[in-house]
C-alpha cells in the first residue's frame, strides 16, 4: 500500500472477547487508518474466531492469508516483515512464554523474532485477570519484555481496544521520526 503507514503484524491470542472485538475494534480501525495487515493467531484464537465466523471477514481485509500454523521450510514467507506488531489481546500464557523466550507458536514466534529487530516497534497488550495477575512472577514477565523494548498497553485500553493504535502510531513515529 503506497502512502500508507506500511504493514501491521496484528496477532491475537485466545483471551475472552478475542472473538467479537479483534475484527470490530482493531483489524477494521486498522485497515481504514491505511495500514495493511498481517494477520497472525495463536491456535485457541484461530479457532475461537473460525467457530464465531470472523475468519472471512478478517480475510476481506488484507491481501496477506491470515495464519496460524508455520510454513513449511520449502514455501516462501507468507507475510513481509511488518513495520510494526500490535499483539492484542496477548494472555498471560502468552506473554511468559514471550518473555522467557519459548515461541511455542507461529504467533509467538512472529512477536519473539520482532522484539530482536530493533526497528519494527512491538506492542503488546496483555489481558489478564486479577487473580492471575498478582501471580508472584507476572511482574517480572513485563518488566523483562519492557526491557526489551516491547512497548506495553496498560488497563486504559481494556475498554477500548481500538485506542492500541494510537500507541501502534507513536511508536512508529519514535523509530522513524520522518515517516
Amino acid at each position: 500500500m503506497s502512502g500508507g503507514p506500511g504493514v501491521l503484524g496484528l496477532v491475537a491470542a485466545g483471551a475472552g472477547g478475542v472473538e467479537k472485538r479483534f475484527r470490530l475494534e482493531l483489524a477494521e480501525p486498522a485497515a481504514r487508518r491505511g495500514w495493511r495487515l498481517a494477520i497472525t493467531l495463536t491456535p485457541t484464537a484461530y479457532r475461537w474466531l473460525d467457530a464465531a465466523g470472523e475468519l472471512p471477514q478478517l480475510r476481506a481485509l488484507t491481501d496477506l492469508p491470515v495464519r496460524a500454523e508455520p510454513r513449511l521450510p520449502s514455501e516462501p514467507k507468507p507475510h513481509p516483515v511488518p513495520d510494526c506488531f500490535l499483539f492484542a489481546p496477548a494472555t498471560m500464557n502468552s506473554v511468559v512464554k514471550l518473555a522467557l523466550g519459548l515461541p511455542e507458536n507461529q504467533a509467538l514466534a512472529a512477536v519473539a523474532e520482532a522484539m530482536g529487530m530493533p526497528r519494527v516497534p512491538v506492542v503488546v497488550h496483555p489481558q489478564c485477570g486479577e487473580p492471575l495477575s498478582r501471580h508472584p512472577a507476572w511482574p517480572g514477565h513485563l518488566a523483562t519484555l519492557a526491557g526489551a523494548g516491547v512497548r506495553l498497553a496498560g488497563e486504559e485500553h481494556a475498554a477500548d481496544w481500538t485506542g492500541l493504535l494510537d500507541l501502534v502510531d507513536d511508536a512508529v513515529r519514535q523509530i522513524r521520526p520522518n515517516g
